[in-house]
């Protein structure tokens, strides 16, 4: 007993669908399959739980015990058997991913199975978007197995339902990605996926994800896809519970009306051809276009024009372009198609066709831009030109349609150079044949017109092109709508037009509407319903009608009764109350009854001429009978015999309510005069009408027309304004850097004063500085000073240096520094020397003063007693000029006398001192004229 398991029975469903044991968790999922299928309907109260708590069968698919996990999948399939669409919503969001991850992925067959039909139920409950959506991550996960039986359940879902049902752009994006795999299982699996995709899409299916396949793989597909082009075209196996619906009440319907489901049917099979351009995101091409696209397609250069264009072309060439304003770049191409360049003109056409078949119906607003320029450019006699332009007009056509390109091409079909006539008469037939819309009778008129004028031109190519375009209407409009425009025509040409007739293949067909059947039809209907009224009543009606003609309101009445006076008859009127006049209705070539003249009713109203307004009036004013028919009926049609009544039959339609069937069935034929005046007025007004309507067309062609003209010189306008205002920029650009450099100049001009007047100051000092004491000569005492004070030089015992004595110069010389002359822009230096060894001594250490841009240095003297005085000058442009003088005293080891050398020496020495010193200041001034600057005062 101890051994025994406990009972779990007794939980609640809901508490043991999350019991920790999993045998118990299993017999719930079973009790609860059991319940679903003994549900009366889908309100039942045992649903309820379920849907309140979705939650439960995310527990319940992703079971981690095998055997309860199947019985949760076979549960959850139940459920949405028999709980219908509230039971697919409410837990697709919990339930379809751990299908997927842990249903598909299973080692169990049978829960694979029962998980693949939960995800179609799933679909086929309510949407396949959101399953999808659900699905879609499973792609992404680490497990290659998931990945696998990802895909495989997206290659079932599509078998079952097929594209029609399924979108296929989401899985065509991811298609590349998972061809990537590092797994073969999940390569094989996409492999499967892609050729199921082939079945229903075909060769559409190629621009979305074929280039980014490896070549191996492309080949290995393309083997696969020659096995799938053998095999009949796909249907579904599985509908939607909405198309199920629909289909239901389509059977009923087509139970009543065969032709109306056959026709549905045909318009399911048309549906099911799928396009490329539905399969693909559009393409924002405006962002991607080269910026300089418009400067380079002006350019003067050939060769650029074409590279922009090819640049454009690499842009634009996609299978699907999103709309934007695409004005300029159209208007651009359509200036290149007067190129004087064929290689331009034939790029340019290329991205007319791309543009064209990228936008579809978007483009047909720029037909009028882009159309015309072609057209005339069919004069290049180059086929690589006209193909290319071919090609072009043909995306335009398709866009634009064939009643918007009709009245160019028309225009084009008079050109005078007979190239363009040919192109151009090629291209209307192509319209012709790929048009899915009938052209008009005005539009039949037009081409017929244009037709046979070619079909008298002197060369043979442009009379077969008219008979082509006659024989393509005849195929789209029939034969009988043709035949106006073939009395005209010779034997020869009727049968030329017949062999293209024959030989035409068109898209479209003529369904002509039945314009007389329905006034006949009314007419009967009419008589039918006033079959039931008052003789009253009807007589009333004849008097309004006829109060039209009449002046006096008054008269409507008297003319009225006086039509309806008895008159000669050819038939009598029968009744039921008097036997019919058998003699007249013999006289009149028919039997008795009016079962078959009725049918000569419609016939004669409708072949017979009508009335007029005036005859009316007449007819009502004159009692006379008709003499003889206008046309030849011999007395036995309608216009054979008056319109009035014998008394008798008028008064036995008032007699009583039994006369009133036959009596009101012979009234059509008083009132038909009545109503076909009113019927030519009528057709006379719509005559007006359409005639008023071509003028306002017309009228309304040439103002669009020079809408475009003005909008084109809008656009040069605005282009020009933009280069002006562009030029204008770049010019104060330009000023405003020219102002800067302007004061930067002058800024620097300050500069170079202020430094010019430093080195006057300079320049005097240095002066100053080597010129001797004031007891020599007066050429040179005159122009060089002392300066004892410049550096507060001092001598060694830290006196300052006040007093030189006069020595005759050693070998050392005073001479200015090499290297600043050449760092100021100035010429190479000269040396001047002058011997110091005899006459200047002093007791103080070595000595030096510069000042400004001169570098100087003490010159040590390796000898005692001597001095070393240097100097130095340099100006430049931009670098600023300086002076400096440097005195070097040296220090002997033994102090010698300079007594010994004071002497007659030491007169040639000052001389030479002199000297040195004049042509000192000849090139100070030199530099001085050289920087501008005036002579100090």
């Amino acid at each position: 007993m101890g051994d025994q398991e406990p009972d779990y029975s007794s939980l609640p469903l809901l508490e043991r669908f999350a019991h920790k044991v999993w045998k118990v968790r299993k017999e719930a999922y079973e009790e609860a399959a059991k319940l679903f299928e003994k549900a009366p309907d889908e309100q039942d109260p045992v649903y309820k739980p379920f849907l309140q708590d979705p939650g439960l069968w995310k527990g319940a698919v992703a079971d981690s015990n095998v055997a309860a996990q199947q019985e949760g999948i076979n549960a959850i399939c139940c459920f949405l058997k028999y709980a219908g669409t509230p039971a697919c919503t409410r837990t697709r969001r919990e339930a379809v991913f751990p299908l997927v991850e842990k249903g598909l992925s299973s080692t169990r067959a049978a829960t694979k199975a029962s998980s693949l039909e939960a995800l179609l139920l799933y679909v086929e409950l309510d949407a396949p978007g959101p399953v999808i959506e659900e699905i879609l991550p499973a792609l992404s996960h680490k497990q290659p197995k998931i990945i696998a039986a990802a895909l495989n359940a997206l290659t079932a879902l599509y078998h079952a339902y097929g594209t029609k049902t399924i979108d296929p752009k989401p899985v065509l994006k991811i298609l590349p990605k998972v061809f990537a795999h590092a797994d073969k299982n999940v390569r094989a699996e996409a492999q499967n996926l892609a050729v199921e995709l082939y079945r229903w899409l075909r060769e559409a299916m190629k621009p979305v994800f074929w280039g980014e396949l490896k070549p191996v793989q492309q080949q290995d597909l393309e083997a696969l896809f020659e096995k799938a082009k053998g095999e009949p075209a796909p249907k579904p196996e599985r509908l939607l519970r909405s198309q199920q619906q629909a289909m239901a009440v389509a059977s009923s319907d087509a139970a009543e009306d065969g032709e109306a489901s056959g026709a549905a049917e045909a318009g399911a099979e048309e549906a099911a051809e799928v396009d490329t351009f539905d399969l693909v995101e559009p393409v924002d091409v405006i962002s991607k276009m080269p910026g300089d696209f418009h400067d380079q397609v002006a350019s003067t250069k050939w060769k650029d024009r074409k590279d922009t264009l090819d640049a454009l072309f690499a842009v634009v060439n996609v299978p699907r372009i999103k709309e934007s304003d695409f004005n300029e770049v159209v208007r651009a191409l359509a200036k290149c198609m007067k190129d004087a360049n064929i290689a331009v003109v034939t790029v340019a056409a290329n991205c007319v066709e791309v543009l064209a078949k990228g936008t579809r119906s978007h483009f047909g607003r720029y037909r009028s831009t882009i159309l015309s320029p072609m057209l005339e450019r069919l004069k290049e006699k180059k086929q690589s030109v006209a193909v290319a332009l071919g090609a072009a007009m043909d995306a335009v056509f398709a866009s634009a349609g064939l009643s918007d390109c009709l009245e160019e091409t028309l225009e084009f079909l008079k050109h005078k150079n007979p190239q363009v006539k040919q192109e151009s008469l090629r291209f209307l037939v192509r319209c012709l044949s790929t048009t899915k819309h009938a052209p008009s009778k005005a539009e039949v008129k037009n081409i017929a017109e244009a037709a046979t004028k070619l079909m008298t031109e002197s060369t043979e190519n442009l009379r077969s092109g008219g008979a082509e375009i006659l024989g393509t209407v005849m195929k789209i409009m029939g034969e009988r709508a043709m035949n106006p425009f073939m009395d005209g025509l010779d034997d020869i040409r009727r049968t030329k037009v017949k062999e293209w007739y024959e030989k035409a293949e068109v898209k479209a067909k003529d369904k002509p509407q039945p314009a007389a059947p329905p006034p006949a039809a009314a007419a009967s209907k009419a008589a039918k319903g006033a079959a039931g009224k008052k003789v009253g009543e009807k007589k009333a009606t004849v008097g309004a009608a006829t109060s039209k003609k009449a002046t006096p309101a008054s008269s409507a009445v008297t003319d009225a009764s006086s039509l309806l006076q008895p008159k000669p008859t050819a038939r009598g009127m029968p009744s039921k109350i008097g036997a019919p006049p058998f003699k007249a209705a013999a006289a009149s070539g028919s039997g008795p009854g009016l079962r078959l003249p009725k049918k000569l009713i419609g016939t004669a109203s409708a072949t017979a001429s009508p009335m007029k307004a005036a005859a009316a009036a007449h007819a009502e004013d004159e009692a006379t009978p008709i003499a003889a028919p206008r046309f030849g009926l011999g007395g036995r049609g309608l216009a054979g015999r008056p319109l009035g009544r014998p008394p008798s039959a008028t008064s036995a339609t008032t007699g009583g309510s039994e006369t009133a069937g036959p009596s009101a069935a012979a009234m059509p034929s008083t009132l038909s005069i009545v109503e076909r005046a009113e019927l030519d007025e009528l057709r006379a007004e719509t005559d007006r009408l359409r005639r008023i309507v071509e003028e306002v067309r017309s009228e309304r062609a040439n103002l669009t027309s020079q809408v475009h003209e003005l909008q084109n010189q809008n656009a040069q306008l605005i282009e020009d304004h933009t280069r002006d205002v562009l030029s204008i920029k770049a010019k104060e650009t330009q000023l405003v850097r020219a102002r800067s450099d302007a004061e930067a100049a002058q800024q620097m001009c300050q500069r170079q004063q202020r430094e010019m007047e430093r080195l006057k100051r300079e320049l005097g000092r240095a002066v100053r500085a080597a010129s001797p004491g004031p007891g020599s000569a007066a050429d040179v005492s005159d122009q060089i000073y002392r300066d004892t004070g410049l550096n507060g030089i001092s001598s060694a015992a830290g006196r300052p240096l006040t007093t030189m004595k006069r020595a005759p110069f050693s070998a050392h010389q005073f001479h200015t520094h090499p290297g600043e002359e050449k760092e100021n822009g100035g010429p190479e230096p000269a040396t001047y020397g002058v011997d110091l060894r005899a006459g200047l001594r002093m007791t103080s250490p070595s000595l030096s003063a510069g000042s400004g841009g001169g570098r100087n240095s003490p010159a040590r003297s390796t000898s005692a007693g001597t001095r070393d005085v240097s100097a130095g000058s340099g100006a430049g442009p931009g670098q600023g000029s300086g002076a400096g003088v440097g005195v070097g005293v040296g220090h002997a080891a033994a102090p010698t006398t300079s007594s010994a050398t004071a002497g007659d020496g030491g007169i040639e020495t000052w001389k030479r001192a002199a000297e040195v010193t004049s042509q000192l200041k000849a090139r100070i001034e030199q530099m001085k004229a050289r920087q501008g600057l005036s002579k100090p005062s």
